[in-house]
């Protein structure tokens, strides 16, 4: 694959097996014997169960078996867990509600599972789901997370008050209350921030297989790190060692954070294959995702930033209502709390920040982590805020966030939410994105276009990131018999290029060409332990388990050299994949030295195996940032939207792989330009039918709908990892929505419209213009 060292722009390894059709999927795992299974869901958003009939679906030809939430009680199966603990501002515990895997006596959202039928075919199993009688009481349903708090709301859970969650918080109050009291301007804004459905392109899956004589269970799914489920699906629903299941990840296409999460089809097809004696699958299908999948985002925020008479910003505070959905996912309270608020003091100097975050329940689809988990949703409102304060003051918004900006002399920089960051020069940052961007040129062009009859409108956003994720990770180095570099590493690729960047890694310590180099990943068994995927972490955490097992592998060599050239260890260097003794040319490769001391051992010789695994802890994350910028063209006659231009401006650290690193944030910012302007779930708030249920109602972005995105790479190094890099994965996605945001709304405050909400479609946007104090 690659002589080259880091930092170099090497295609993927991953792209020639998966371009040519030899990528395997969950999907693709056909064992013999195999059954289908099928989940019958809820028509309903809130309903009481009278009564079910399975009979008649028993006697359709090909079906094994009907299951209820009956069948899983009689069994002593457990429900699905919510992994986080939390105090409200009163001291008391957030709600706890169970999550049953079918449902037992009550549904609660449209696509509830509410049955499991197992049939030799899938055909066999729909027409036998077809079959089952269900007896529903219809109940009042609330979808919308401000509607559900009001004192006439219907409940989704009788015993949760007021349908409200947890009531938590993060700041110094006393402080923040203060300093709004001596501002000399507050300026206020309320942002909704939409509902996304994740879509990824691979839809989940998940095969379960039982070995009687063993009591374990492999289970092959498309997840982002099968440890997480292995130590849930054991413990907490079956009630055994986390070591009866084998997870086996392979080929995943695409996560976002949903496919880090325990679902009630893992549990499904265990039980059913335990039961049966024979290898159960589920593969959702599109619609069934919409329904099915957790949702992201969904927030209602109101912020203040107080600013005293020079527009330099004071102190921030936020109200936010979060919508958990109708159940608590995995990590559904975490992501507006711990994670989002993190970041809420960005890259300004904020003397203080105080945020409130309320979760609710709502008959909907539970919502978790969706690409930057609760990040983009604090950067949006930051940056949304910061543009409605420039304008309100009268000063330049590039010249406010200059003004209030934290400074490379000020890092180590302790934020007032407890975050530290090590390093970043955000001016520079700054700068570079201006002049790539040609921001200083903006009024020719926006002449240009009004002689089309076109409104154009620049915006842009300095987005802050902070990774996270598991606080160790560990990485294995073996040499394979047949002369390959086999690396064993805890994350899991959900299409990133994660192979690519950890061959460079491998093969710049170790000095074998790239194509010598395997990555293994995605099996429980020949890998105990893994923080998986998520919160742009894998580079950081596993580049450092990497360097510290190919460090081991070299001085386990460097012993083995001197055994075998019979020299003193110290007088044995390493350089370039060679042993050799100083100052001679007497030496040995490193996969010569690995093969010779595998034929010793085999043959009974003393040898020493270089194979190595080490497990790296991770004491700090990352914080990536950049600015990104666009301009974008509105036609005031229909409303609709094109990005003309679009420019990212990172510090994503040192880059391993510079090519990977522009992909990802291609891919994120695509995302954000989805949420900012195409993407819209809508639930009927009578009835809480997801209205926009499949793709005909529910609009992705399509590459005609996106411009070219430059990304400029300004690297400032990570101080607290040897690679000095900072997670890249979610950045795109942060800073995106705010950039878009801000640059539709410059481009329509000429005609009079000063506030829109998220997404901007064209009809959003024509209603706007004609209720605007100039439409008339």
């Amino acid at each position: 694959m690659t002589t080259f060292g880091l930092a170099q722009p090497v295609r993927r390894v991953e792209d020639p097996r998966l371009l040519k059709g030899e990528g395997r999927y969950t999907d693709d795992i056909q064992p013999a014997g195999q059954l289908r299974g099928v989940v019958v869901r809820s028509p309903y958003a809130a309903a009481r169960i009278t009564g079910i009939r399975t009979e008649e679906a028993l006697k359709v030809p090909g079906v094994a078996a009907v299951y209820t939430g009956a069948d899983l009680k009689t069994d002593g199966i457990g429900g699905l867990p919510c992994l986080v603990p939390m105090t409200n501002r009163d001291g008391s515990h957030r709600a706890n509600v169970p999550h049953p895997v079918l449902a037992d006596g009550a549904v609660r959202h449209v696509g509830d599972p509410v049955a499991f039928v197992v049939a030799e075919t899938v055909e066999a199993a729909r027409d036998a789901a077809e079959l089952i009688e269900i007896d529903y009481d219809g109940l009042s349903a609330v979808t919308d997370p401000e509607a559900a708090l009001k004192a006439d709301a219907p409940l989704v859970w009788p015993d949760v008050s007021g349908n409200q969650v947890f009531d938590w918080e993060i700041g110094d109050r006393a402080k923040t209350e203060a300093l709004f009291a001596q501002a000399a301007r507050v300026t206020k804004l309320r942002i909704v921030n939409n509902r996304v459905v994740v879509a990824s392109m691979e839809a989940r899956a998940a095969l379960a297989e039982y070995d009687a004589s063993s009591g374990r269970w492999t289970l092959s799914t498309n997840t982002q790190g099968g440890w997480l489920l292995k130590d849930q699906i054991g413990p907490e629903v079956f009630h055994v060692e986390a070591d009866k299941f084998r997870v086996i990840t392979p080929d995943v296409g695409g996560g976002f954070g949903m496919k880090l999460f325990l679902y009630a089809e893992h549990v499904l097809t265990c039980y059913a294959a335990r039961k049966l004696g024979r290898p159960v699958k589920w593969t959702s299908d599109r619609s069934e995702a919409f329904l099915c999948d957790t949702h992201g985002r969904d927030n209602v925020t109101e912020g203040e930033i107080a600013t005293d008479a020079d527009g330099r910003f004071l102190a921030l505070r936020t109200r936010n209502i979060a919508n958990m959905g109708a159940y608590l996912s995995n990590f559904g309270p975490y992501i507006p709390t711990f994670a989002g608020t993190g970041v809420l003091a960005s890259v300004y100097g904020f003397q203080s920040v105080y945020a409130n975050v309320v979760g609710v329940f709502t008959n909907t689809v539970p919502v978790d982590a969706y690409r930057g988990a609760g990040r983009p949703e604090s950067n949006y409102l930051v940056e949304r805020l910061i543009d409605e304060t420039a304008r309100a003051l009268g000063i330049d918004r590039v010249e406010l966030r200059r003004r209030n900006m934290v400074l490379p002399t000020q890092m180590p920089h302790q934020t007032p939410v407890g975050k530290t960051y090590d390093s970043g020069d955000f001016l520079r940052v700054l700068d570079a994105g201006l002049a790539r961007f040609d921001w200083a040129g903006f009024d020719a062009r926006r002449a240009q276009a009004a002689a089309r009859g076109k409104l154009l409108g620049r915006g842009l956003s300095y987005y802050l990131e902070a990774t996270g994720g598991a606080p160790s990770e560990r990485a294995e180095i073996r040499f394979a018999d047949d002369g390959f570099v086999d690396v064993y590493v805890g994350t899991q690729s959900t299409g990133q290029g994660h192979e690519t960047a950890y061959v460079q890694l491998t093969a710049d310590r170790l000095g074998v060409d790239g194509s010598r180099v395997r990555i293994r990943q995605g099996d429980t068994d020949t890998i105990p332990v893994g923080g998986g995927t998520g919160g742009a972490r894998s580079l950081y955490s596993e580049g450092q388990a990497i360097l510290a097992t190919a460090a081991t592998v070299i001085e386990k060599g460097k012993r083995a050299a001197s055994e075998m050239l019979e020299a003193a260890p110290a007088d044995i260097a390493f350089a370039a994949g060679r042993f050799s003794i100083v100052g001679t040319d007497r030496g040995v490769d490193i996969l010569t030295l690995a093969a010779e001391q595998h034929r010793a051992i085999r043959e009974g010789r003393e040898g020493t195996i270089l194979d190595t695994a080490e497990v790296a802890k991770v004491d700090a994350h990352t914080f990536p940032n950049g600015c990104h910028l666009a301009e974008v063209e509105v036609d005031p006659d229909t409303g609709h939207i094109e990005v003309v231009r679009y420019v990212v401006s990172d510090d994503v650290g040192k880059a391993i792989n510079p090519l990977i690193v522009r992909g990802q944030v291609h891919g994120g910012v695509a995302q954000g330009i989805g949420q900012a302007v195409f993407e819209h779930t809508v639930f009927d708030p009578d009835s809480g039918q997801l209205l926009s249920g499949s793709f005909m109602d529910y609009a992705l972005p399509r590459a005609g709908d996106l411009p070219d995105i430059d990304v400029d790479l300004v690297e400032v190094p990570c101080a607290t990892n040897p690679l000095g890099v900072k997670g890249a994965g979610e950045a795109g996605a942060v800073g995106s929505p705010p950039a878009v945001m801000n640059a539709i709304l410059d481009a329509l405050s000429s005609r009079g419209v000063l506030q829109l909400d998220m997404p901007a479609t064209p009809a959003r946007v024509w209603e706007a213009l004609q209720a605007a104090p100039r439409a008339a």
